[in-house]
């Protein structure tokens, strides 16, 4: 992942000041653990500022509104008890080539700061600490005790302390190429490295690109660079310091993420507040949707693991309940043949009722052949016994083996960080498995995710232009087949086989032509368990054919009066 550099933070600052001083704080959410978002408004427009202190992704930049669900974090309702109808007044950089941002609040433009709000961004070391007027820290993002740092702890109560200062050498517009070139080239070295150890204010990316810029590649030692190379390089390193000193920036993303120069853009960003935004969200969420994948998949692994292991556990003992039979049998034998035992016996071999085959029978030799009967009589009533209470329970555990096969082939489905919509449909994987007690998680807060948020369906459409929705999870399937599906739509899904519930969305008096069904039959067959097969059964009815049974989990129906496609989901794979 990009950190911001100095240069980005530089560039995203000037377009906030030129775009937001002065503005009014009207709210403070703070999304995550590492993230606020502030409300701003001028007299043209209001949006969000989107300030984060992530250890690999710390910025700040004008972001997306926050999700309607409630912020249980106190950072930022200390933050909004103090801000609140303030005016944000100032957007200052501490110092020099500094990482650390002070965001400044009076009561209206013109006036004193009675706040400030400093933004360090600054790696694994990035913060966002408020102080009043003279600088004394009333909260903190991230506390940091004595203990953990001797250098510059962070307490609340205490006087702010800016980070320790730069101790390199600063680059500068009015150094000459010569000088320039002479302290790079000090000591023998990979130009990339070397402009590194001799400047502050630089990064590996800014440099990757300028070097790109300079048509040198990064590992070229100093003392195999010619003269032309030189001079290219130091007038992109001017073209930067220019850029930096008049505040003109050009946004575009790069072939592995993105730039404020200009240098190796592969497309233009219309604003740099845009530019951060998306990299960021996209970066993060991309992060933890595949630590959630995981963490998910794990999960159910473990659990489909033992919950396997009891199934055959419980059709091992119907197994052996099974023979049930035999005992009555063979204790009915004996009872017809007590003439033929005998004191000790430990084995009687009888004829079989009805085949007249030899039966061996084992008998207790302390017992009498009554007590060896009513033995093996007690024997069948307690394998009958068995039967009857390993029945139900057999089925209840493969209920649940049916219901978490359905979750993981949900999961299956979700490959890829594609959009925020793929990481939504995880969350509510990880919430509904909380809620059925598979998950524990106790920073989990239970919220009413609202109406757009489980309608974030798969969208297709046929070939005849029938618009076609497709379920996520088991939350947006119970949604899409009970709450969404018309009277006059149709019902897909794999026949049998865990997947996602499909809908047809049909007007009154629209009949879809047989390419239409095939098309959604082949969707049904590609969003289940599977996948990989070549032909899969798939069956369809109305919505009002589908029941769910009471007290089923999430995701689980049942339907009759359905007919049977066979759906090839290769074509899908094929066509995307």
């Amino acid at each position: 992942m990009q950190p911001v550099d100095f240069t980005t933070l530089t560039a995203a600052c000037s377009e906030l000041r030129a775009n937001w001083l002065p503005s009014r704080t009207e709210q403070v959410y703070q999304r995550d653990r590492y993230t606020i978002a502030i409300a701003l408004r001028t007299l043209k427009q209001r949006d969000w500022l989107e300030v984060s202190w992530h250890p690999q992704a710390a910025h700040i930049c004008i972001g997306e509104p926050p999700p309607r669900t409630p912020d249980t974090f106190t950072f930022s309702q200390q933050l909004i008890h103090q801000l609140g109808g303030l005016a944000l007044v100032g957007i200052e950089a501490i110092a020099p080539w500094e990482r650390v941002i002070d965001l400044q609040f009076a009561r209206r433009p013109g006036e004193s700061p009675l706040y400030h709000l400093y933004a360090e961004i600054m790696g694994k070391y990035s913060n966002v600490i408020l102080t009043d007027a003279s600088n004394v820290i009333i909260t903190a993002a991230h506390q940091v005790s004595q203990q953990q740092s001797s250098v510059r702890p962070i307490q609340t109560g205490q006087p702010y302390e800016t980070p320790p200062k730069l101790t390199g050498t600063i680059p500068s517009l009015s150094e000459s190429q010569e000088r320039w070139q002479e302290r790079v080239s000090l000591v023998p070295g990979a130009i990339k490295r070397q402009l590194l150890k001799s400047y502050s204010g630089l990064s590996a990316a800014l440099l990757d690109l300028m070097l790109l810029a300079a048509n040198i590649a990064p590992e070229t030692t100093t003392d195999t660079l010619k003269p032309d190379d030189w001079q290219r390089l130091f007038e992109r390193w001017q073209e930067w310091l220019q850029a930096l000193e008049s505040a003109k920036f050009q946004p575009a993303w790069t072939k592995d993420g993105y730039t404020v120069m200009g240098w190796g853009a592969v497309a233009t960003v219309k604003n740099i507040q845009e530019l951060l935004g998306r990299y960021y969200t996209d970066q993060i969420n991309q992060q933890l949707f595949s630590q959630l994948r995981h963490q998910l998949s794990q999960k159910l692994n473990n659990i489909l693991a033992k919950l396997r292991n009891k199934a055959q556990t419980f059709k091992e003992r119907l197994q052996q309940s099974d023979r049930a039979d035999e005992y009555r049998q063979k204790a009915d034998l004996l009872m017809a043949h007590l003439q033929n035992w005998e004191p000790g016996m430990k084995e009687i071999i009888l004829a079989d009722f009805d085949t007249s085959k030899p039966v061996a029978i084992a008998l207790q030799p302390d017992k009498n052949a009554v007590q060896n009967a009513q033995s093996l009589y007690k024997q069948n009533q307690k394998l009958k016994r068995a039967r009857s209470a390993v029945e139900p329970l057999l089925l209840e555990v493969q209920a649940e083996i049916d219901y978490l096969e359905q979750v993981e082939a949900a999961i299956t489905q979700i490959e890829n960080y594609q959009t925020t919509e793929d990481l939504q449909a995880l969350e509510e994987i990880r919430e509904e498995l909380i809620s059925q007690k598979y998950l524990e998680d106790p920073e989990y807060r239970n919220r009413n995710t609202n109406e757009a948020a489980i309608s974030n369906f798969y969208r297709y459409r046929t070939p005849s232009g029938f618009e076609v929705l497709i379920g996520r999870n088991n939350r947006q399937n119970d949604h899409l087949t009970f709450r969404v599906a018309g009277d006059y739509d149709l019902w897909f899904h794999a026949q049998e086989i865990p997947g996602s519930h499909v809908l047809l969305r049909l007007e009154a008096g629209t009949v879809p032509e047989e390419a239409d069904l095939q098309f959604v039959a082949n969707l049904a067959a590609y969003h289940s368990r599977a996948r990989q097969s070549d032909q899969v059964p798939v069956v369809y009815t109305q919505p009002k054919h589908v029941y769910k049974p009471k007290g089923a989990k999430p995701g689980i129906a049942i339907y009759k009066q359905e007919r049977i496609l066979w759906g090839q989901p290769q074509l899908i794979v094929k066509s995307k």
